[in-house]
């Protein structure tokens, strides 16, 4: 059995690793390749290619936890590039970016739901699979294009956190309405618990660089770098134990980092560990897409597509110009905004344990291809960011600041 798994596990890393390779050669993002290779190699359709089986990688708990970890250190890290200061400061900012995204893309949610004729509760889990963005995908590929000290990034990732933030009461309220544990009583108490441990990681990224700093002082890079992953899996797991986003709380995490003297050498000696975490991530998100299950809810998927990916271009142009950013970053703030990911599945998994009319098939089916096709199609737009927003006469953005 072990042989097995060792195998599986080196199938799937030599998958990525060829991936990769095809997506650098032609100048794309890697992440649509990892994901594609999850659906070449992985459990479901298609499982051959004439005499050759593809069924080469079933989807063990080992990939499930590595998968978590690749969620959570993309977040650190993008925590990491934040200054909480200015996070702080600035929150009558992230307030206004983050409504405008929520009544535009909620909204078109909650329209969609409607029309194809969905109950209330099922119209819900909708508006909320299009609502939010994918903080890994979109935090990979702010990382990969060079985008991470640009002006526009400080928007798309005020954006990030309000959407987080607000997406645990939304599956706290949500779980409390679909599945009757409990009640709204029960919801308030998971949304409290939730701020209440948020707000301990803000004091601490606040008033705690001295003793962050002085903590991983250590010359060994082998006990640093063991030092910073078990800490930040620690409070993630915590987090996600007390019913708080594992991805906003490594944010935080990464918060505390930023202001002390430890963040170059987190970007060299951490970096490798989440690239490694990040591109199985991507991987599993390929390993549980059944393509076949698509077909059936297209018509869904294609006005979907369409409207939300229009959404988020106003949205985050929109929210660009509140940060005070021109017609061209502030557009580049709606493209990066497209991906949609991990809690889009999340909310499809709260879905398919309802198990009850569409919740138990139609919109858990609608959120995997929704995924898979938003966070191509969001990775795509970004790789060609400048030729989409060159009417404005300005110069080449990329990697610049």
């Amino acid at each position: 059995m072990a042989g097995e798994i060792l195998i599986e596990v080196g199938i799937a890393l030599t998958a990525l690793a060829i991936g990769g390779a095809l997506a650098v050669r032609v100048n794309q993002s890697v992440i649509p390749m990892y994901i594609v290779a999850g659906i070449l190699v992985g459990p479901n359709v298609p499982t051959a290619l004439g005499p050759i089986p593809l069924t080469l990688v079933e989807n063990h708990e080992f990939i499930d936890v590595l998968a978590e970890l690749g969620v959570v250190f993309l977040l650190f890290f993008l925590g990491l590039e934040f200054n909480i200061e200015r996070l702080v400061e600035g929150w009558n900012k992230l307030v206004g970016i983050g409504t405008v995204d929520f009544v535009l893309n909620f909204g078109v949610g909650i329209a969609i739901g409607f029309a194809f004729g969905f109950t209330l509760i099922e119209t819900l889990f909708v508006a909320g699979i299009v609502y939010i963005s994918s903080s890994a995908v979109i935090t990979k590929s702010l990382i990969d294009r060079g985008w991470i000290a640009n002006p526009e990034s400080e928007a798309i990732l005020g954006t990030l956190v309000f959407e987080d933030i607000l997406i645990a009461v939304y599956l706290a309220v949500l779980s409390a309405v679909a599945l009757g544990g409990g009640g709204l009583d029960e919801a308030a108490i998971s949304v409290g618990i939730a701020f209440a441990f948020l707000g301990g990681l803000t004091l601490l990224a606040w008033y705690g660089t001295e003793y962050v700093e002085r903590a991983f002082t250590v010359d060994s890079d082998e006990l640093f770098l063991l030092r910073v992953l078990g800490v930040t899996t620690l409070v993630a797991g915590g987090a996600l134990a007390l019913g708080v986003s594992e991805a906003v709380a490594a944010f935080f995490v990464g918060t505390a980092f930023s202001t002390t003297g430890h963040t170059h050498r987190i970007e060299t000696v951490v970096a490798p560990a989440r690239d490694l975490f990040a591109a199985v991530f991507f991987f599993s998100i390929g390993l549980t897409t059944d393509v076949t299950v698509i077909a059936g809810v297209a018509a869904l998927l294609a006005v979907a597509v369409v409207a939300t990916t229009l959404t988020k271009l106003a949205s985050g142009t929109a929210g660009g110009f509140l940060y005070g950013l021109n017609r061209r970053r502030s557009l580049r703030v709606g493209v990066g905004l497209v991906p949609r990911g991990e809690f889009s599945l999340v909310i499809a998994a709260l879905a398919t344990s309802v198990g009850t009319g569409a919740l138990g098939t139609t919109i858990p089916a609608f959120a995997v291809g929704y995924v898979l096709l938003m966070s191509i199609l969001g990775t795509t737009l970004m790789g060609y960011a400048d030729s989409l927003t060159a009417y404005s006469g300005e110069v080449s953005l990329s990697g610049s600041s």
